[in-house]
């Protein structure tokens, strides 16, 4: 393992734990996310090419595949990186990829939670999608916004009750991801207004990378109809089980072959601190992020489950963007400590 320093936190490994992958979704995008695990890795390398071939192949010449892979590795401008046509498959196919990556490493998780479009992802490694289904079901969506309206999300250290009163003009909750970090969505102007009255009463707030109202009935509109062309799409059952960050219980399989249920996402809020509560209420876990950044970790690093060493976290990834030594040394040091942490035979060697 070149002697690289394990990444986890949480207790050492006295006693082993199973693995749940965490999988990122809108505003853990940067630029060249994962890219220096290319030349690297060659299970990712693979599992990403074919994720990147399949949003690719979709819509011909022009469509919003085109000129996906040459803007992941070159563009040098993070406003393209934030737009959804890049964004969202750009992110399935990432987390796609880290989480093809752990599996290779023979890790065999005992649930998945993915955070928005993560959650598709999370159905791929399920058995629920083919790639190549999901990759369809994920170019329909980013077709269907690409139009909606002007949009943003922001992020307010306060809880769902705290933020209701200011509520007005469409916002709406998008996410709830901790007791006190709740995640507003809605049109520009109307979410101006929102933020700078929080502003005005002493909130903190921060924007999320995203020019799309994600979670919003402001979308409704543009989704209108996806459901006919998911229903078109073969469904399998969870091989490995997803817990949903919608409802916050583990996805059944008539949920998983319900076209509605997959229509209704980027309108729907996210569930994820719900979701992680009900993950770790039953047993103690090894999470593993595999998506670009360190948020979903930094967030269940608040959990009492995590704070007392119950559950350990490995994150795969550098919590800020940097060089592809970065992620090559971030990568393998998560290997080791899940050589640590999890069931024997959980890893094999790097």
């Amino acid at each position: 393992m070149n002697g690289v320093r394990p990444t986890a936190t949480g207790r050492d490994a006295g006693a082993a734990r199973p693995v749940a992958l965490l999988l990122p979704g809108q505003g853990s995008q940067h630029l060249r996310m994962a890219a220096g695990l290319m030349a690297a890795e060659p299970v990712f390398a693979e599992a990403m090419d074919e994720a990147l071939t399949a949003l690719t192949d979709l819509g011909g010449p022009g469509g919003v595949g085109t000129g996906l892979r040459e803007d992941w590795l070159g563009t040098r401008d993070p406003a393209v990186m934030d737009h959804v046509t890049r964004s969202q498959p750009l992110l399935f196919a990432v987390d796609y990829a880290l989480g093809r990556l752990v599996l290779g490493w023979g890790v065999r998780p005992v649930a998945l939670l993915g955070h928005s479009i993560g959650e598709v992802a999370a159905a791929v490694l399920a058995g629920v999608f083919t790639l190549r289904d999901a990759a369809a079901m994920v170019h329909d969506r980013v077709v269907r916004l690409a139009d909606a309206p002007p949009g943003g999300m922001v992020a307010v250290a306060a809880t769902r009750e705290e933020v209701a009163p200011f509520l007005t003009g469409g916002v709406v909750v998008g996410a709830v991801n901790a007791v006190r970090q709740t995640v507003l969505a809605g049109l520009d102007e109307p979410l101006r207004t929102v933020t700078a009255a929080l502003a005005d009463a002493g909130f903190v707030l921060q924007r999320v990378p995203a020019s799309t109202a994600f979670h919003s009935p402001a979308l409704a509109p543009a989704m209108s109809g996806a459901g006919e062309r998911i229903a078109a799409l073969p469904v399998g059952e969870p091989r490995i089980p997803v817990l949903s960050g919608y409802t916050a219980r583990f996805l059944t399989p008539a949920e998983a072959k319900d076209p509605a249920f997959w229509a209704r996402q980027p309108v729907a809020p996210v569930l994820f601190w719900p979701a992680l509560d009900a993950l770790l209420a039953e047993r103690d876990l090894v999470l593993v992020e595999a998506g670009p950044g360190q948020g979903l970790s930094q967030l269940a690093r608040r959990h009492p489950a995590v704070r007392s060493g119950r559950c350990a976290i490995v994150p795969l990834l550098p919590a800020r963007p940097g060089t592809a030594e970065d992620d090559v040394t971030a990568v393998r040091a998560a290997a080791e400590a899940l050589r640590r942490l999890a069931p024997v035979p959980a890893v094999r060697a790097v």
